[in-house]
């Protein structure tokens, strides 16, 4: 994925760039959670795929703390992360070794599993294992993701835009996992120590409410 801060700019002018220039690249429109969330919202990244090197297939909106830089002995974070993902024909997997079809919901479940995963990987393994860790956590978040009405995934209904939308959702030690759509896109959904019971979705008519205050 592409980090959404960087600076332009010569040594003399320089000037932050836009924070929101990633996502305000996209052709379709993002998600977050409903009013019904009222703590922080921040950006997250984005991620481009085959069609355009600048347009993005999908990227996060996070709610509540941001992700840790780095293992923690005893990580009390409480977040929900939103994932929109465009409706493509065929699109690059996350990790670049396959391809997603866009029309399906899986494609959401495994990006919002791969996210999970990177956010709360345990803090007692050292660098030399995370990997192989990750390896093999990515591995298991493919096939559920690839089996969305297979047993490891329960239904919920989730308010999208006001109206109740079906949802298939996970729960695993790490925090849990949905993933669902609405209108013009898919959405994938992962979070810790909030309620997925009690989110909603919306459409985000205004990027710069997520300015990380």
């Amino acid at each position: 994925m592409d980090a959404t801060h960087s600076t332009v700019g010569t040594a003399a002018t320089r000037q932050p760039a836009d924070p929101f220039a990633a996502h305000r690249a996209a052709d379709f429109a993002w998600y977050g959670l409903d009013e019904g969330w009222t703590g922080r919202r921040w950006l997250g990244q984005v991620g481009t795929g085959q069609r355009a090197a600048d347009i993005p297939d999908y990227g996060t909106l996070g709610h509540g703390d941001e992700p840790g830089r780095g293992p923690e002995p005893r990580d009390t974070r409480r977040f929900a992360v939103v994932v929109t993902v465009a409706r493509r024909d065929v699109r690059r997997s996350a990790d670049n070794t396959g391809t997603l079809e866009a029309t399906s919901a899986s494609s959401a479940a495994w990006l919002a599993g791969a996210g999970l995963l990177a956010a709360t990987w345990p803090g007692n393994l050292d660098r030399t294992l995370r990997q192989n860790w990750l390896d093999q956590q990515s591995a298991l978040a493919w096939d559920l993701a690839d089996d969305l009405e297979g047993p490891g995934w329960s239904s919920l209904t989730l308010p999208v835009n006001g109206l109740p939308q079906p949802f298939r959702y996970r729960e695993s030690e790490y925090g849990w996992v949905l993933a669902g759509e609405a209108p013009g896109v898919l959405i994938g959904a992962y979070g810790r120590s909030v309620s997925a019971y009690g989110v909603g979705f919306t459409a985000v008519s205004d990027l710069e409410t997520y300015d990380g205050r």
